[in-house]
């Protein structure tokens, strides 16, 4: 998972980068890692504890680690050219709220996703390979777990 988002970050020079639920700053050190010197990441957790834990794990990087809910900090300094849907999605009202995060042509990542699984009755699924706003792939990230990777279109494709 980590090459992956390390993938989609390098595609994106001077971009803004932003990560929902941070957790301990694994997928936000990749993220930072990658990045060339324009561009910019943000990264948000609730939970004081892991929060405080992830500025000391991405200490030295230029990661911003913000204490609080992301759909208070991240609609404001919207839009970003890379948003990951790490955690704090279903409690937010899904992930379709995420959506208008991306710009155009930005990429919207979930993963910790059991592979395989109908569309159908996953809500993930259903907006992030359905949601006209959305091209999207579900891809293998090891033996047993899944990301989706979509890129926002630049405007909605209307065909029967």
């Amino acid at each position: 998972m980590h090459a992956l988002l390390a993938t989609l970050v390098a595609a994106k020079p001077g971009g803004r980068f932003a990560e929902t639920g941070t957790a301990y700053g694994e997928g936000a050190r990749a993220i930072a890692a990658a990045m060339d010197e324009d561009s910019t990441f943000v990264t948000v957790e609730v939970d004081s504890s892991r929060h405080r834990q992830a500025v000391e794990h991405l200490a030295g990087t230029r990661a911003e680690v913000v204490l609080g809910r992301w759909e208070d900090v991240l609609p404001a300094r919207a839009p970003f050219d890379l948003v990951f849907a790490d955690g704090g999605v279903r409690e937010a009202g899904g992930i379709g709220v995420v959506i208008p995060l991306v710009a155009p042509g930005g990429f919207l990542v979930k993963d910790d996703m059991s592979p395989g699984r109908p569309i159908e009755g996953d809500e993930i699924r259903e907006v992030m390979l359905r949601d006209e706003r959305l091209i999207a792939v579900e891809v293998m990230t090891t033996a047993t777990t899944a990301a989706i990777v979509a890129v926002r279109r630049s405007q909605a494709v209307w065909c029967r």
